[in-house]
């Protein structure tokens, strides 16, 4: 692999490639969660959990319906959102390496 042919500097190994990219993965990952969470919420308020009346579902259908928000606002997420997650991304690696 390419991280086995990398040199060392004395004491400190230079971070492989492949721990540099999960890193920006979990930071990926978690941007996403943040949009979507943020998603979610914004379609609460626009009321797409409320009980439908033709097919009113009674208590379980207002049970679970953060469930399906939730679980729509995260699709939207993974397909591109709203564009919160990639400046979520950035503010979050800015930060990353700032603390090293």
């Amino acid at each position: 692999m390419l991280a086995q042919s990398l040199p060392s500097t004395g004491n400190t190994a230079i971070p492989t490639l492949p721990a540099a990219r999960d890193k920006d993965a979990k930071l990926k990952a978690a941007a996403q969660s943040l949009e979507a969470s943020f998603l979610s919420e914004m379609l609460s308020f626009a009321g797409l959990d409320k009980s439908r009346q033709g097919f009113g579902g009674g208590i379980g259908e207002e049970q679970f319906s953060s469930f399906l928000r939730q679980a729509e606002a995260t699709a939207m997420a993974k397909h591109g959102g709203i564009g919160l997650s990639e400046k979520f991304f950035e503010a979050l690696k800015e930060r990353s390496n700032d603390q090293k």
